[in-house]
């Protein structure tokens, strides 16, 4: 069932079941009403009343009633006596109730003198229907219910006696009326005020939740739906909110992910088609008889091969950029000594460094027993990454770069410097992200994908560490990265 239908049905219960139950108790009522005053037929009376009311209006009058009428049958003359009268009234429990005494045509005697002026004149007269009798009299103008008993003064005047009750709880069928039409209209207007807080508070924001979704099927994840609400409307919200914001998340890495791909399909393919052209140009020259001489021909077939090689570093970065970016690195950690490892190391790079006329220092100020837990292929990588990255950038005769590793009280840190054109500060923060590059021009001799430091700072991250850069223009660049020692917890004999 639809929320709009529950809505309806409820609006329509809210108003058709209370009036059901009012109307059957009304009815209830005044047929137990109607059953118990008929062992006290009142004379035009045909009203209902409350029961509990009704029967202390009736046995009040009677309790007065009777000792006026036992007293009139005994001694008639004691109705005469004024004290008598006065004693009789004052044991009345019910202030409502009072008596008078009529003596021919002249009040007598009254308990309420101003009560008994607006009725005196309403009263029956001597011997008329209703005086003697065991019924009563109802004024239904001044709502008083009336009993009288005759009786002869010792005079031999007529007299009456009347018990006058003020009836309160006697409801006419005017007062009935008007009651179940406010009844009727307060109940529509609580459900007008129910339905439209339910409105409010309901179909509102499911209105506005189906707005945003409809955003976020159309790809707009800016679309914000705030709330102070609680319970299960207000959870709605913040549960949309953080789904918009995910997806907003997700979208934009989406879109910066496809961003950096196109770069490095463009970068790969620009820096494949410089030593492909380079080859093609030397073979041609191979083909065409150019290369006449043994020295001529092994200078080309030997370009060709550093070609090649580039190439191949390309692809090779390219693959390991995949597997970086699919967490697949495969890891192999040892512990392996900082003094033998970054030893053989350096020897390794520095004779492709001495071939370049580049000047490698090398200094280790770590003890000689500290070890780290690393991949030794892993941390090779880092360290040639960022060795030829300083010669790419070398522009100084001669060329210098300084391998340091200073000794921590937990950790060691490497620093591998060079002297050469340096980073401008503006660049410096973005130098580890993938695809970024200081060097716009692209020429053959900088080329690169520009995901070398990226690399390095994903494998230095995975060991535990962190990496980070400091340069100046013209001077040279410093690569710092801090790797945590492993300490070997030795229990006490």
């Amino acid at each position: 069932m639809k929320f709009r239908t529950r809505l309806r049905v409820t609006f329509v219960t809210i108003i058709a079941l209370p009036l059901v139950l009012t109307a059957l108790a009304f009815c209830g009522i005044g047929l137990y009403l109607m059953n118990v005053q008929k062992g006290f037929p009142i004379e035009e009376l045909d009203y209902t009343a409350m029961t509990e009311n009704m029967r202390e209006v009736v046995d009040a009058t009677d309790r007065v009633f009777l000792t006026l009428k036992k007293q009139a049958a005994e001694d008639p003359s004691r109705l005469a006596d004024r004290e008598y009268l006065e004693t009789v009234s004052s044991q009345i429990a019910r202030k409502t109730t009072y008596i008078i005494v009529r003596k021919g045509e002249e009040l007598y005697f009254a308990g309420n003198e101003e009560a008994a002026e607006a009725i005196f004149p309403m009263l029956p007269l001597y011997g008329q229907e209703g005086t003697a009798e065991e019924s009563g009299i109802y004024f239904d103008e001044m709502d008083k219910f009336v009993k009288a008993v005759d009786f002869p003064f010792p005079d031999g005047d007529r007299g009456s006696a009347f018990v006058v009750t003020k009836v309160n709880s006697l409801i006419s069928r005017k007062l009935l009326v008007d009651m179940f039409v406010a009844i009727f209209l307060i109940l529509i207007f609580t459900g007008l005020m129910l339905t439209r807080w339910i409105h409010k508070g309901v179909f509102n924001p499911i209105n506005e939740l189906n707005v945003a979704m409809r955003k976020i099927k159309e790809g707009n994840f800016d679309y914000i739906l705030e709330t102070d609400a609680r319970g299960e409307i207000g959870d709605l919200y913040r549960n949309y909110e953080d789904m918009r914001l995910r997806l907003k998340e997700n979208a934009q890495e989406s879109r910066e992910s496809e961003r950096q791909n196109r770069e490095l399909v463009s970068n790969i393919s620009h820096d494949l088609k410089t030593p492909i052209t380079a080859i093609k140009g030397y073979v041609e020259g191979i083909l065409d008889g150019v290369a006449v001489t043994p020295e001529k021909m092994d200078k080309y077939i030997k370009t060709i091969y550093n070609k090649a090689n580039d190439m191949e570093r390309l692809i090779n970065e390219l693959t390991y950029y995949s597997g970086i970016d699919n967490n697949r690195i495969p890891y192999n950690f040892h512990r392996i000594n900082v003094a033998d490892y970054f030893g053989d190391c350096v020897e390794e790079v520095g004779l492709d460094l001495e071939q370049k006329n580049i000047q490698l220092n090398y200094s280790n100020l770590a003890p000689p027993d500290t070890v780290v837990i690393a991949d030794p292929e892993q941390m090779k990588k880092v360290i040639n990454n960022i060795i030829s990255n300083s010669v790419k950038y070398m522009e100084k005769e001669p060329g210098a770069i300084d391998i340091r590793i200073l000794d921590g009280a937990d950790s060691i840190q490497i620093e591998i410097e060079d002297n050469g054109k340096g980073i401008a500060q503006k660049d410096l923060p973005k130098i580890f992200e993938r695809f970024y590059r200081t060097d716009a021009s692209r020429n053959s001799a900088q080329g690169g994908s520009g995901i070398g430091l990226s690399i390095v700072k994903k494998i230095i991250e995975d060991h535990g560490g962190y990496i980070w850069a400091t340069s100046r223009e013209g001077e040279g660049t410093c690569m710092h990265f801090v790797l945590r020692k492993y300490i070997e917890l030795q229990q006490d004999e």
